[in-house]
């Protein structure tokens, strides 16, 4: 039990401290952090760190849809992930605009997806088979265009739904084109609202994609996002099984080159240009021989050649033991 002092003993400490004969005890200071009561932060770090994560899974994604459409290199990185009032955010976009609004379904959450106008002029200039280079900036979007790019903004939606699943199954879909940030309104200018920049490299020139989120709806997500361990989540359609189920079952579905070499033989060059219609090369292989079987350039089986249902076909008849002696 703690001493309990005296009268006499509590007055002569007073009196200490009054003369000076005993300092009084030093606080400790500590960093003073400043609190916006305006603009709480929803987002904790450690949740942002997870939308982070999800939006480079998209990045992926959408960058090799790009690749195989543009037939160029293209890199897309998370350039940030902020909270911000909605009010600077209207601040910062140009006018014209290429905003699409979207929500994702049953929930209340809404969002803009931003291109720049340059941005979204050169997708369209190189989609419709074009180099991109002479493109016109600081333009409205014609309706022709948004028409051309439609295909690019659904494959966003489908490729942003992809990367949510491994939270929920929530559904992107997309509402409207508009030009003006003023008709594109999904919260109030005091509101904060969740923003994502992508810097986006097609060839040597960068571009900025921009997704805001509004996060007075988001608090179903935020709850989501905290009470599961997402190192460990996979889409719902993947629950149940494994990753190396997951793999292979992916593996089953690749296409992969298959090539069969008949034979060989040489001939003069003045043999080969004096070749006709009807004239007959003599090969070195037999009917009866062994012909390899390549996998992309490498023999891995051997196989006896024959006909299926009057189809030209080849039976595997064995794993090839000596691929060097084939490939030459």
């Amino acid at each position: 039990m703690a001493e309990v002092l005296s009268q006499q003993e509590i007055d002569a400490l007073l009196n200490n401290v009054q003369s000076g004969a005993e300092e009084p005890t030093t606080t400790i200071e500590k960093d003073v952090i400043p609190f916006d009561f305006r603009l709480p932060n929803r987002i904790s770090k450690n949740q942002l760190r997870t939308i982070r994560n999800i939006h480079e899974t998209f990045s992926e994604s959408f960058s090799s849809f790009l690749v195989s459409k543009l037939q160029n290199i293209v890199n897309i990185n998370v350039a940030s992930v902020d909270q911000i009032y909605y009010s600077e955010y209207v601040l910062s976009v140009s006018n014209p605009a290429c905003l699409y609004t979207f929500e994702i379904d049953n929930t209340d959450i809404k969002g803009i997806l931003e291109m720049g106008s340059d941005f979204a002029l050169t997708l369209v200039d190189l989609l419709l088979g074009g180099n991109g280079e002479d493109v016109q900036k600081n333009k409205v979007i014609t309706p022709i265009e948004q028409k051309v790019l439609n295909v690019v903004i659904d494959k966003i939606m489908q490729d942003l739904t992809k990367a949510w699943q491994m939270v929920d199954n929530f559904v992107f879909r997309m509402e409207r084109f508009e030009s003006d940030i003023d008709f594109a309104q999904i919260t109030s200018q005091s509101e904060s609202v969740l923003l994502i920049t992508f810097e986006i490299s097609i060839g040597e020139k960068s571009y900025i994609m921009n997704l805001c989120f509004a996060t007075f709806a988001f608090d179903a997500v935020l709850v989501k996002l905290t009470n599961q361990n997402l190192s460990k989540i996979r889409p719902g359609k993947y629950n149940g099984t494994t990753a190396h189920n997951i793999i292979k079952a992916n593996l089953y579905k690749a296409l992969v080159p298959v090539t069969v070499e008949f034979g060989r033989t040489s001939i003069k060059f003045k043999e080969l240009m004096d070749l006709e219609q009807g004239d007959i090369i003599k090969l070195k292989n037999k009917i009866s021989d062994e012909y390899p079987i390549k996998i992309k350039n490498k023999v891995l089986f051997l196989g006896r050649i024959g006909t299926v249902n009057k189809h030209k076909a080849i039976k595997i008849t064995r794993k090839a033991l000596n691929q060097e002696k084939y490939e030459q």
